[in-house]
């Protein structure tokens, strides 16, 4: 390995590093770790939230986290909008229909996209593992 490219190496781990204990600007963004999540709900009855921004009780656009814990699911339900869902982690378990049938979930990976369309019946949840997912929707949800 030559000197520069070294010396360019050192230089690039030195930036890194700087940047990692740089402060961030809180007028140019603002950041939640995972581990302070405040989530709401009970999350052994049904799935936890957590609102990104907008607020799904009242009409306007809104954007939320939910995580559902292993083992819970819910009912055919539906939603008076179309919702759009991202799966961010685990594997969230999908059915439609009137007719609850939790065996004929289909999996939906980690970075799968969804839309559930308004006043269409579905239900979901998670199997063995806890399914985290983004949906972005039209409240009232």
């Amino acid at each position: 390995m030559s000197r520069l490219t070294v010396l360019l190496a050192a230089l690039s781990v030195a930036g890194a590093a700087q940047a990692q204990t740089q402060a961030l600007d809180p007028a140019a963004l603002a950041f939640t770790p995972p581990d302070h999540v405040a989530w709401q709900g009970d999350g052994k009855t049904g799935p936890q939230s957590f609102v990104l921004w907008g607020d799904p009780t009242k009409p306007g656009p809104y954007a939320i986290l939910v995580r559902w814990p292993p083992h819970l699911g819910s009912r055919p339900h539906t939603h008076p909008h179309d919702r759009h869902i991202t799966v961010i982690s685990g594997t969230w378990w999908v059915g439609t229909g009137k007719s609850w049938s939790p065996e004929t979930a289909v999996p939906m990976p980690a970075g799968t996209v969804v839309t559930h369309f308004a006043n269409q019946f579905h239900y979901d949840g998670a199997r063995d593992e806890a399914a985290v997912l983004e949906i972005v929707g039209e409240g009232p949800q």
